[in-house]
Order: structure tokens, then sequence, then C-alpha cells
């Protein structure tokens, strides 16, 4: 599964970004790399850098980490939920609202990367369970309509977003 296959109807435009981001990429590969890219970026980093904001009202590493986790947490509900036909529209989140009250700052960046890991290894088995008939399915979260598919490139783009954003930002 290619994300150069990806439709441009089967996502919002909200996310285009986050899928091109991924040029060619095959989800289960990426979903694999980026794990890893992550985690040896982050691990040894000081603290300090772990805390530091770059500006006001901008997210810590550690709060970036709980975030990257969280969405991708929401994300593969959604693509659950769609696998099954469910068609009811899921309502978005509030990122702040959940960065805000996740206490990401107030853990240790092992507790952090161990529970991204295990969301991570928790996608992959769920996307290794989809048919492909499953993959094509859509279903609407926030008013927009977005294929299963489209659900797992998004996790992975938003996750290499993010990756990016620290590199430049914060170390």
């Amino acid at each position: 599964m290619n994300s150069a296959h990806l439709n441009e109807n089967e996502y919002a435009p909200f996310y285009s970004d986050y899928i091109k981001a991924l040029g060619e990429a095959d989800l289960r590969t990426v979903l694999k790399s980026s794990l890893k890219d992550l985690t040896t970026t982050i691990e040894n980093l000081p603290e300090k850098k772990l805390t530091y904001r770059y500006a006001e009202g901008k997210w810590t590493i550690k709060e970036l980490i709980q975030h990257i986790t969280d969405a991708e947490r929401v994300l593969s509900y959604r693509a659950l939920r769609f696998s099954r036909n469910d068609a009811t529209d899921v309502p978005g989140f509030d990122e702040d609202w959940y960065v805000d009250n996740s206490n990401g700052n107030e853990r240790s960046i092992d507790d952090l990367l161990e529970e991204f890991k295990l969301v991570r290894k928790a996608t992959l088995s769920l996307f290794n369970s989809f048919t492909l008939e499953m993959l094509g399915k859509t279903g609407s979260a926030n008013g927009s309509d977005i294929t299963v598919r489209a659900l797992g490139f998004i996790i992975a783009g938003h996750q290499i977003h993010h990756l990016k954003i620290i590199k430049e930002k914060y170390i």
C-alpha cells in the first residue's frame, strides 16, 4: 500500500501536507521506520532539551511526544470504526486541550517513548489486520470524509511532521 496511490478525495485538505511529505512510502514500512527515527532522535536528549519551548505557547518535546501518541490513538480509533462500517461522524479533538491536560512534562522520556512504541505496535497490528476492502472504506471525522488507508498515512505523516519540527526548532 503506497501513499502515492491515495486520491485527494480520500482525506480532508488539512492532511495533504502530511501525505505529500511521505512521497511514495509504503504504509507498513514508513510506520516502522518513523518509529525508529523518532525514538533514536529523542531517547538520549538531556532533560533541558526535552522541556525547552522555542517560543511562548509552543509545546515542549515531551508534550510533542504525548501529542503524537494521543493523535495516533485517536486516528487509529477512527480507522477501526470506519473499517467496521461505522457511519457515525466522529468528532474532532482539541489537541491543545489534550496536551494541557496530559501531564507530559511530568513524565520521564523513557515512559513517554515506551507508551509511544506500544501505541505504534498496536497501530501496526491494527493496520496489518485490515483487508484491502477495509482499507478502502470511508468514514466521516469532524465533518469530512476519510478512508481507512488515508488515516494510516496521516498517522505516519503527522509523526514525521513533528519530528522535522523537533529537529529544526528544538535540537
